[in-house]
């Protein structure tokens, strides 16, 4: 776990050292973006030093290190005095509840299909079931997003418009079920792989020989089994779920951390966009490192493999 742990560290310095001057080589002047063309030289100074653009390169990235084990990123420009890191945690929360409804729909939806498609009970037609994951996962969530929204909460009706204020709890569910679906595809597929190599292993043929239904023997025998594999790719697809957050929020107007990313760099607010990128990337390689981890505790060949 130690060894996990500084490797995500070293990770997450990276990308904060690679966000840092990244936003540095953008064009235009931060100050004249914020102020707007009416600002005078002395404003536009004064911004500059406020946000010490106006130092040497090598004493802003100090600067920046400094703050960024202290958590300390400085004050937004758009909300002066309100601190950078507090503004990213505030929203914060609105993307990890649709993310984390996206992981348990997806994660139900995609066992449940692998399971139907290395069982039994469709016989020779098992195979559609990768068929349709395989198109669901190749399909972008700007296909299919819009589509379902107009069908199902302007047509139709029977779901709300997740950017309604009053939503509520069904437009959470409806906008994570969206946000769920290519997660699924992917989970689908690699259970459904991992049951097959499971499909004639011996303990399951003894329990099937013990009288146990067929639904018994692959959800509380064969998916216990095959866990590992899953757990590997919820990790590895939370980038991909955080990226489709961005889009959702955007796309239905919920604030979170998408939005507040999105608006961060039209204003050019720095200590903002810097404080959002190293947070969303610290979450997504906490998430990798905790389900390498946690499938290296599960498989005992993994963890053998990795001494």
């Amino acid at each position: 776990m130690v060894g996990f742990a500084v490797e995500g560290a070293l990770v997450v310095f990276l990308l904060a050292t690679l966000v840092f001057f990244a936003l540095r080589v953008l064009p235009g002047d931060p100050a004249a973006l914020v102020l707007g063309d009416q600002a005078s030289e002395a404003e536009r100074a004064a911004l500059n030093a406020k946000l010490h653009l106006n130092e040497p390169m090598g004493m802003q990235y100090a600067r920046f290190v400094g703050g960024l084990l202290t958590l300390d990123l400085g004050d937004s420009i758009r909300r002066p005095g309100v601190p950078a890191v507090a503004r990213v945690f505030g929203a914060l929360g609105p993307t990890a509840a649709l993310a984390a409804v996206a992981v348990v729909i997806g994660a139900g939806l995609g066992v449940s299909a692998g399971v139907l498609g290395a069982g039994p009970w469709l016989g020779s037609r098992r195979s559609w079931v990768d068929r349709f994951a395989t198109a669901i996962a190749a399909t972008p969530l700007l296909a299919f997003g819009p589509v379902a929204t107009y069908g199902l909460a302007a047509r139709i009706r029977v779901v709300p418009l997740p950017g309604d204020p009053d939503a509520g709890a069904m437009g959470l569910i409806f906008a994570s079920s969206l946000l769920a679906l290519p997660l699924a595809a992917h989970i689908a597929r690699v259970s459904r792989a991992a049951l097959d190599d499971l499909g004639r292993a011996q303990f399951l043929i003894v329990a099937r020989a013990k009288g146990a239904s067929h639904a018994r023997v692959w959800w509380l025998h064969a998916v216990p089994a095959a866990i590992g594999p899953i757990v590997t790719v919820l990790g590895t697809q939370l980038g991909a779920l955080l990226g489709g957050a961005v889009v959702l929020e955007r796309l239905f107007e919920r604030r979170g951390l998408g939005t507040l990313i999105l608006e961060a760099y039209i204003s050019r607010d720095l200590p903002v966009l810097e404080a959002a990128v190293v947070v969303s990337g610290a979450l997504f390689i906490f998430a990798q490192q905790t389900a390498s981890a946690l499938h290296a505790a599960l498989d005992p060949r993994v963890g053998g493999e990795g001494t």
